[in-house]
């Protein structure tokens, strides 16, 4: 089975119709990388613990986040991948790799620039990102930080390079630098931090990150595209790649700010607060690598060359069906994780350090982030879907409105939890964690999940209004996945209760089996109601799979 997996994979699986085979592919890598993540943070919560120590490690990602996010994305896939296809189609692989070869070297440079920089500023920075940090938690930031500061060039460096691979629909690859650069950190965890402690996490950070670049050069190279720092500069290349990519990283980079900002106010919580918060986030970005990831990849390539060719009808057809298929598994993923989300954490990363009251924190606000879940996947198809369509501009206007809610969002909720008893005794009694001093931190994660449900529906709207001349079977699709998720809700949440006189739930293996079971029998019911509905989305993903994996039809009920 895994022999003729990759025998498929390597096939190409992004071509004309595949698109669904392709993101199916990517999730089963993408779900092994986040397999491993998630073994990362059970590794970070068991041997640390949410505390100050911990705090100081996520805090320090977010100034080579910021610089990834401002520069790299400058020369992201999206932007890239038009122009190489214009190059390809017009002039050859020539012109292409000459274009690709200078885009690199800038930004190579100005990366490298920054980065050193950055390097020397970190003293000032570091009161700027957790204000709320001991002496002794700024001194470590700014060394922690220094050390990650490798992280973005290599970064960046794979994510131009990662145009290529994209291209030429080797998402095997691509799906496999994640994965590295998880192991990376895994291997700092393991082996660094008991030597150089949260420094050592820090050089895991660069290794993963070198990784992540590395297992992409012989595919490159292979294709006919191997790197080389180009012997001089058209300006007049890298001036039309910024000129269109500067409104998308203005975007990522409001992004990034709300986060910083975000993290900001956490540093001045109760101590553990940034943990709690990046432990629950990591846990909701699990299903966004898997489905909204993989969508937007898959679909991207489609996209582009359908705009380019000026062939509108198929552009749309690519952009409603995967928003059909992130729709379809969205809502019921996000009902099954809101119900079962205490033993998800509990298994994921209740041992050692990781305490009952950080498990009860960590569980609400997983269950927060998840409410936008949906939302979260389908911004990641809607903007690429601007992209395709050399659309900049409005998801800079929507993502710079939508971080500015953000940000006045969080202030209003911590202001309002922290002077209002009765409001926070409310959101205390809902969320189930009654007298918790770090119960403000969960005001952070709602304020997101606010508004990342407000920015996919503005780019939603501006999508049907500027490009979409239908919407297709999008309405069945969500009748389907409420449908779906009612049903998957109120079946894992009766299993739940029926299992718990079961399993002993003091022990991690009886949580995981009440939990598990819930799952399986509320997946069950949520795949028969979907089956008796007539799920056209069901029967196009068992259809993806058939043709990729086996020779067994499957046929819809009436048929």
């Amino acid at each position: 089975m895994i022999r003729k997996l990759l025998q498929l994979m390597r096939k190409g699986e992004g071509r004309e119709g595949g698109m669904h085979q392709a993101a199916i592919l990517l999730g089963v890598f993408s779900l092994v990388s986040q397999l491993i993540g998630l073994y990362r943070d059970r590794m970070l919560a068991h041997t640390i613990g949410p505390g100050p120590l911990l705090d100081v490690y996520y805090a320090a990602f977010r100034v080579p986040d910021f610089i990834y996010l401002s520069i790299a994305s400058l020369a992201s896939i999206t932007v890239l991948m038009p122009f190489l296809i214009e190059h390809m189609n017009g002039n050859g692989k020539e012109a292409a790799r000459k274009f690709l070869n200078e885009v690199l070297s800038g930004f190579f440079l100005l990366l490298l620039l920054v980065s050193v920089l950055v390097f020397f500023c970190m003293p000032k920075l570091a009161h700027v990102i957790a204000p709320g940090f001991s002496p002794e938690q700024t001194r470590q930031l700014i060394g922690v930080s220094r050390i990650m500061l490798l992280s973005p060039i290599f970064m960046g460096l794979s994510n131009m390079l990662g145009t290529v691979t994209q291209l030429m629909r080797k998402f095997v690859v691509f799906s496999l630098s994640p994965i590295f650069y998880n192991l990376g950190i895994v291997f700092g965890i393991l082996f660094l931090y008991p030597r150089y402690g949260v420094y050592g996490l820090a050089i895991g950070v660069a290794v993963g990150s070198l990784a992540h670049l590395l297992i992409q050069i012989p595919t490159i190279v292979k294709a006919g595209f191997t790197p080389k720092l180009a012997s001089r500069l058209e300006h007049s290349t890298l001036r039309q790649v910024v000129s269109l990519s500067l409104p998308r990283t203005l975007g990522l980079s409001m992004n990034s700010i709300a986060l910083l900002v975000i993290l900001a106010m956490a540093s001045r919580l109760s101590p553990g607060s940034i943990s709690i918060f990046n432990f629950s986030l990591n846990l909701e970005t699990t299903p966004v690598g898997i489905i909204g990831i993989s969508y937007a990849v898959a679909s991207f390539p489609l996209l582009a060359e359908a705009f380019a060719k000026g062939d509108k009808e198929r552009w749309q057809h690519s952009i409603l069906s995967a928003l059909r298929q992130i729709i379809f598994w969205s809502l019921p993923l996000s009902a099954l994780f809101i119900v079962v989300r205490a033993q998800i954490v509990r298994v994921t990363l209740g041992s050692g350090a990781f305490s009952w009251n950080d498990t009860k924190l960590t569980a609400a606000a997983f269950a927060l982030f998840t409410i936008g879940l949906i939302a979260q996947n389908m911004i990641l198809v809607s903007v690429r879907a601007f992209y395709a369509a050399h659309n900049t501009k409005t998801p800079l206007i929507i993502n710079a409105f939508c971080s500015i809610t953000i940000v006045a969002l969080a202030w209003g909720l911590l202001h309002a939890f922290q002077t209002m008893p009765m409001f926070r005794y409310f959101i205390e009694s809902v969320m189930r964690v009654p007298d918790i001093p770090q119960a403000a931190v969960l005001m952070l994660p709602l304020a997101y999940s606010i508004g990342t449900l407000l920015n996919a529906w503005l780019h939603w709207v501006d999508l049907r209004k500027q490009y979409l001349t239908s919407v297709g079977n999008l309405p069945r699709t969500l009748f389907e996945g409420i449908s779906a998720a009612f049903a998957v809700g109120l079946v894992s949440y009766g299993s739940l209760n029926i299992f718990s006189y079961v399993f002993n739930l003091n022990t991690t293996i009886g949580i995981f089996f009440q939990g598990a079971l819930a799952c399986v029998f509320g997946t069950a019911a949520g795949l028969m109601l979907l089956y008796v509905l007539k799920s056209e989305s069901l029967f196009e993903f068992l259809g993806a799979v058939r043709k990729k994996f086996w020779k067994v039809d499957f046929v819809e009920p009436g048929k």
